[in-house]
């Protein structure tokens, strides 16, 4: 393969997962790489190894989230009415991280494990007596919109209703997903919203009658924190801010997590050397979730905007040029792991990219992700002598979420686990 023949913006690329032929061929020989683009955006600059994304990452003053994370080109409308938490920069990021930031420490995470404990083993319960079923549906899907659903206090029935709205944004250019695909014609009267998605109008007005509810109250919940807290910088969350931060709040407490869930239990069920080596010493998930985590890299890119004119590699970006980070690229790159693409659950100091790397953008859940995936591992470890893939996988159709979409299954059930009920 050349680089010549390489367009990252081509989603055919990611049909089987990350494509990492392409992807090597870039960190060897165009570890900066420009991008034409054919849908009337101007190109864009991608960095493919590991040292470069994590140094483009920490520099948020040469390369900034406020001309938006994706590769989506925006107008000055559409900058003010879709800016998020993530496309912020300085002082004003800050001051939005931190009206949630002690709601998502390690400490106040780990008071969700006993809910999270019981939450598994109910869904496993109901999951694993059907012997044979779609892996994601039933359960990747299911665990973490259910731990977000508490956290936000809103009715557990409203679960399915927030997973389908998660998938129509994220997944907007996955036809199964959404019937206004990002780019078409018809997206174009949804300029405005988050990822052109007619579902966020469905999102926001369910925030704004949570926030309804909650403000002036006592609750401790997400959204009490959200409409009763004012910003360290004094600037109050506008009805913009709370809208866009609720969506995303939709989006990244459901999405990434439930994708590593389902990857991992493909690679384990493909590796039975490393589901034996962990059910024989449970105490090994700890760390091997963090082997998990690069093994998944369940976001494959961010994008920057540069700031100024700035030379990597030999070659100039320009200030205003788009440069895109490619989390799954740099998580395979041999620079950083030996034998990359080996799943090795024995791997250590396994410093991935996957929620980010000595950024600002750090991934705010990053404490949550790792205790939902150690839990639901560490259960189905406990109560089955092996998972079978009867199927490959069916893959999202996008080149931002390396996802799962299903994942058929038949469970053998470990003879020697008992229930705490009998």
């Amino acid at each position: 393969m050349h680089p010549n023949d390489i367009d990252l913006t081509d989603l055919d690329l990611y049909k089987d997962g990350i494509p990492h032929e392409a992807f090597r061929t870039l960190r060897d020989q165009a570890p900066l790489f420009w991008n034409d683009e054919t849908d009337g955006n101007k190109g864009f600059w991608s960095v493919t190894r590991y040292g470069d994304v994590a140094a483009v990452d920490k520099d948020a003053v040469t390369y900034s989230s406020e001309q938006q994370v994706t590769l989506e080109e925006l107008d000055e409308e559409q900058l003010l009415v879709r800016k998020s938490l993530i496309d912020t920069d300085g002082a004003r990021h800050w001051a939005l991280r931190k009206v949630l930031a002690r709601e998502f420490s390690p400490r106040s995470v780990a008071l969700y494990s006993d809910f999270l404990t019981k939450l598994t083993e109910a869904t496993l319960d109901r999951a694993l007596a059907l012997g044979e079923f779609d892996f994601v549906e039933q359960i990747s899907a299911d665990i973490p919109i259910r731990l977000l659903a508490r956290m936000l206090d809103v009715p557990v029935e409203d679960t399915d209703k927030l997973i389908g709205w998660g998938n129509q944004m994220i997944a907007n250019s996955d036809p199964d997903y959404t019937d206004v695909l990002a780019g078409s014609p018809e997206s174009e009267q949804f300029r405005n919203l988050p990822f052109r998605s007619p579902a966020a109008l469905e999102v926001f007005e369910y925030g704004f009658k949570l926030a309804a509810q909650r403000r002036g109250g006592p609750g401790t919940d997400l959204v009490s924190k959200l409409v009763n807290t004012t910003p360290e910088d004094g600037i109050p969350l506008s009805d913009l801010d709370y809208q866009n931060y609720f969506a995303l709040l939709i989006i990244a407490g459901n999405e990434t997590t439930r994708h590593t869930i389902s990857h991992t239990v493909r690679a384990l069920a493909s590796h039975p050397q490393a589901w034996a080596d962990l059910k024989a010493d449970p105490s090994l998930v700890q760390n091997a979730v963090e082997e998990f985590l690069r093994w998944a890299s369940p976001i494959l890119h961010f994008r920057r905007t540069a700031t100024r004119d700035v030379e990597l590699h030999g070659q100039q970006i320009r200030e205003g040029d788009k440069v895109v980070m490619w989390f799954g690229s740099a998580n395979y790159d041999d620079r950083k792991f030996p034998n990359p693409q080996v799943f090795d659950i024995h791997r250590k100091n396994v410093e991935h990219v996957s929620f980010g790397k000595g950024s600002p953008h750090f991934c705010l859940g990053n404490a949550l992700a790792r205790l939902e995936i150690r839990i639901v591992i560490t259960a189905l470890l406990k109560r089955l002598e092996r998972i079978e893939l009867l199927s490959e996988p069916r893959m999202v159709r996008s080149n931002l979420v390396h996802g799962i979409k299903e994942m058929p299954v038949r469970v053998h059930a470990d003879p020697s686990y008992r229930s705490a009920a009998g």
